[in-house]
């Protein structure tokens, strides 16, 4: 769903993944026709580096919890 967000509606992605500044930055960028793609790239970027920072968090904390 947060890839969906970040293609169509890139700004809506940061304010998924609590980055609310980036969010509007994002907005004013995308406001221009030709600032919609970077803004959509940026926002997959950022989307799938948030999902990854999320696995490696779940990692560490099922390697302390046995260790």
């Amino acid at each position: 769903m947060r890839l969906f967000f970040a293609i169509f509606l890139p700004f809506i992605a940061f304010f998924t993944i609590g980055r609310p500044l980036a969010g509007f930055i994002c907005l004013i960028l995308q406001l221009t026709i030709l600032g919609w793609i970077p803004a959509a790239l940026w926002a997959v970027y950022s989307v799938s580096q948030y999902e990854t920072d999320k696995k490696i968090e779940k990692s560490h904390r099922h390697y302390k919890n046995n260790f």
